[in-house]
């Protein structure tokens, strides 16, 4: 039986916040910046407060059954974090489908504004038992909101 999720209402703007990372001491390497690795995890970090932000969770995703593991992840570093250094994190959906979606990702220095880091995530639409499914057929109120998330991010 399928389940039903609440979504922020459809046709009201999207006015995504950037989100931010503090970046703690226990995040750095032997040279005192931030080790490569946590770059994927403040990524992962920001797409959740982006799913929020839209009002779905990953946590209401997951009661319903679908799950969204990560297909690929691509990191570019420009510059430097360091311990105490604020991360603005800007996520775009820049691809959706119904059965996939591509999220970018640009992180820069909150007091220079500097160019720190870009990326990107794809992710796919799972329900539990790891079969493909498609968000338009299943869970059409999802499938217009990821839409209407694509369409006012298009800068």
């Amino acid at each position: 039986m399928r389940q039903e999720i609440a979504v922020a209402e459809p046709g009201e703007d999207i006015k995504i916040i950037p989100y931010e990372h503090h970046a703690k001491y226990y995040e750095t390497d032997q040279m005192g910046i931030i080790h490569h690795s946590n770059y994927v995890r403040w990524m992962e970090e920001a797409r959740m407060d982006l799913m929020d932000q839209i009002g779905l969770s990953y946590k209401q995703m997951e009661q319903i059954e679908i799950i969204s593991p990560v297909l690929s992840i691509e990191v570019n570093y420009h510059s430097m974090v360091h311990f105490d250094d604020v991360v603005v994190i800007h996520t775009k959906l820049v691809k959706y489908n119904g059965i996939r979606m591509e999220v970018e990702y640009v992180m820069t220095d909150k007091e220079t504004g500097e160019l720190r880091t870009t990326g990107k995530s794809c992710h796919c639409f799972l329900n539990r038992s790891g079969k493909p499914i498609s968000l338009k057929r299943s869970y059409p109120e999802l499938d217009t909101r990821f839409f209407e998330m694509r369409e006012s991010r298009d800068d």
